[in-house]
């Protein structure tokens, strides 16, 4: 980064570490020539649109596609593989390594992060966590660090995940939380499954088998095992472990009340 440069920043108010596409101005940004005349902050931001452009850009020759340039922010060092397409309004910031033949949708942020081949990530975060192949996500998930989905995950809307490992073909289709968890393959969560992990001093595992079928609105208050191939009722807050083969139900009895409506409307 030559003096002039510096030179150049300090006047507008800026310095070589003030970042750009994520990354420190002097690491990449300071060599490409666009920036060599600003004389004012106007200047700056009119030539760091064109270089965020023109990163986006090389990609292109690289085998990446874009559906629109609109919004897209990209680590000029992000690695992405051939045949990915990337939608509007989509950032990827530094340390994120992409495969082939993905999709990226609006709305997404990926960071210190791998995704595999043939994944689809729709208006998501993800942070600090590992895609296997083929996993498909979003919208509107939140991926927390040290979280590793495995190849065929899906995840669908409203989902959290966080320091948790998920394994091969499991689903979580909607309004999950998932924290602090090892969860088996081909495991189904019902809408509204939560892993109560926090108990106000320590967080604590769930241990989750393969094959487990969950139930919708069920709470698993870790610590706690879901042996292989068991089951969760709908509505059941389990905080004992389940054997494997079984049924864990943990809800009150419906009692239904004939002609209470009737007695209360009549009372009134």
């Amino acid at each position: 980064m030559t003096e002039d440069l510096k030179r150049r920043l300090q006047v507008i108010g800026l310095t070589e570490e003030d970042e750009i596409l994520f990354e420190p101005f002097a690491v990449h940004a300071a060599s490409w020539p666009g920036f060599s005349e600003i004389e004012t902050i106007s200047d700056y931001y009119e030539a760091a649109q064109c270089y965020i452009r023109t990163v986006a850009l090389s990609f292109c020759e690289r085998g990446v596609r874009f559906a629109s340039l609109d919004g897209v922010l990209i680590s000029p060092f992000a690695e992405i593989g051939a045949g990915t397409v990337i939608y509007p309004n989509v950032q990827i910031r530094h340390g994120v390594h992409i495969g082939r033949n993905c999709v990226i949708g609006s709305g997404s942020v990926i960071e210190n992060s791998t995704i595999g081949d043939g994944c689809v990530v729709n208006a998501t975060q993800i942070y600090q966590s590992v895609l296997e192949n083929n996993v498909k996500i979003g919208p509107f998930c939140h991926v927390r660090p040290n979280t590793h989905l495995s190849e065929g995950v899906k995840i669908g809307d409203f989902v959290e995940i966080k320091n948790s490992t998920v394994g091969r073909d499991t689903h979580a289709s909607h309004l999950t939380y998932i924290g602090d968890s090892d969860v088996g393959e081909r495991v189904n969560f019902g809408c509204g499954t939560v892993t109560v992990n926090y108990d106000g001093k320590h967080k604590h595992r769930t241990v989750i088998g393969n094959d487990v079928f969950i139930g919708c609105n069920s709470n698993l208050v870790a610590p706690v095992t879901l042996a292989d191939r068991s089951y969760t009722a709908a509505g059941s807050t389990i905080t004992d472990d389940v054997p494997e083969n079984a049924l864990g139900i943990a809800r009150a009895r419906q009692v239904n009340k004939d002609g209470w409506v009737t007695k209360k409307n009549e009372s009134e």
